[in-house]
């Protein structure tokens, strides 16, 4: 199966199923002498796990993540970083039922048809469980390029019809987790999270969009023609599970305007160049222009619903889908983290290639 790495110069590697004994990554190309905090990964990891809230899944996972190379004195020593995070909440009995049916929307029907054989636990590789491992690599990305004055932030700014309509630069995003729904204005966070907990005693699910922001970024990073900034950005966030559309910038409310209103007008900032607006997102050509990168993804409602189903074997008979398992009424808050970290990767393999190409004036 290939597609289970990511990156060029930063390449992350990750491997393992939801109810296998482990998930883990290997993580290449992180410069040495980086001060890891391995307690800060926990906590990162923390925010993504289940069971960490009323509204999302009860499936109760620590998600202890075990360093096992890469690392000595608690810095990077250039070498490859691998860890394993074991899965101790399993119950691959609880599957059983699943091993010839092929659930509505899931990736079952496709999996059985490319490979022949799949892995009926918790839809092995195709399991949202994968990007625990994705998290906690882009960590130690995060512990890299922070001190250097990147962040990265995401927010929930839609659940269903409950939309957050304020601008991102009106929030305070250091409130993001105040609430379990991860969104930092209060009020909408509070219709969030009521409309989920209606439509999870309804036995249905709810999608969502999330919004992205990444400041600090230095200009140029980027390349003009394949690799350009937003593709790469896009492909990584569309790689997350659930996700079904990506936009920056104006993105698609572009295809409504004039010219004259979605162009960022040059001015002078103190002996800098920049410019006026934003509407670019950030991104010129493909390359990042100093000004923040914003962005949208939009997540589907999660499969599994808490409701009787029928459905078709993979012998194409019809056959009854109790209602039962242990899944997420809306995903979209578990999203967060795993959003940023996609974000975090896309930096971290721009920041090496925009180094090894810098122009250097001799």
């Amino acid at each position: 199966m290939p597609g289970n790495q990511f990156g060029q110069l930063l390449r992350l590697t990750t491997f393992g199923e939801s109810h296998g004994p482990a998930i883990g990554f290997v993580l290449d190309g992180l410069p040495a002498g980086i001060a890891i905090d391995t307690g800060q990964i926990q906590a990162t990891l923390a925010r993504r796990r289940p069971g960490q809230s009323a509204i999302t899944s009860p499936r109760n996972e620590k998600d202890q993540l075990e360093i096992l190379s890469g690392l000595f004195e608690s810095k990077t020593t250039g070498a490859p970083i691998a860890g394993i995070i074991r899965n101790r909440d399993h119950r691959p009995g609880d599957y059983t039922h699943l091993r010839t049916v092929l659930r509505p929307s899931h990736a079952d029907f496709t999996y059985e048809k490319k490979y022949g054989h799949r892995d009926h636990r918790g839809s092995g590789r195709a399991s949202a469980r994968e990007t625990a491992a994705r998290v906690a690599a882009a960590d130690l990305v995060r512990q890299w390029l922070m001190p250097e004055g990147v962040r990265v932030q995401a927010f929930v700014s839609r659940v269903g019809d409950v939309w957050l309509e304020r601008p991102y630069q009106e929030l305070d995003l250091s409130h993001i987790d105040d609430s379990p729904v991860r969104c930092p204005d209060p009020d909408t966070a509070q219709a969030m999270q009521q409309l989920i907990e209606r439509v999870r005693d309804a036995g249905d699910t709810v999608g969502g969009q999330i919004t992205g922001v990444i400041s600090g970024l230095p200009i140029g990073l980027g390349e003009p023609v394949f690799d350009k900034f937003h593709a790469d950005l896009g492909k990584a966030i569309l790689s997350i599970n659930a996700c079904k559309g990506f936009d920056y910038g104006e993105g698609f409310r572009a295809a409504g305007m004039l010219g004259s209103q979605h162009n960022d007008n040059f001015v002078r900032d103190g002996d800098q160049i920049t410019t006026e607006t934003n509407h670019a997102g950030g991104i010129l050509g493909g390359i990042t222009n100093g000004r923040d990168v914003y962005f949208r993804a939009a997540f589907k409602p999660v499969s599994t619903l808490m409701q009787d189903r029928e459905t078709l074997d993979i012998h194409g008979e019809r056959v009854s889908l109790p209602a039962k398992g242990r899944h997420d009424p809306c995903v979209v808050p578990r999203a967060v983290p795993i959003v940023e970290a996609m974000a975090w990767l896309v930096i971290g393999d721009h920041w090496l290639r925009y180094r090894a190409g810098q122009y250097v004036k001799l």
